[in-house]
């Protein structure tokens, strides 16, 4: 792991903090992977949104 670029990384955003549209965004984003992960996890997919794994196989 690369620790001393993530150093520098929240050393630039301690000295130049995002703008508050950029932390929406930036939360927006995760909470939406968050709602995926869950339901793929507690829910499961649909069978039309799986992939049919026999038509690849030659």
């Amino acid at each position: 792991m690369d620790y001393l670029g993530w150093l520098i990384r929240a050393k630039r955003w301690a000295q130049n903090p995002p703008s508050g549209r950029q932390v929406l965004a930036i939360l927006a984003v995760l909470g939406f992977c968050l709602v995926i992960v869950g339901i793929e996890k507690f829910i499961g997919w649909p069978d039309w949104m799986k992939v049919n794994s026999s038509q690849f196989k030659p």
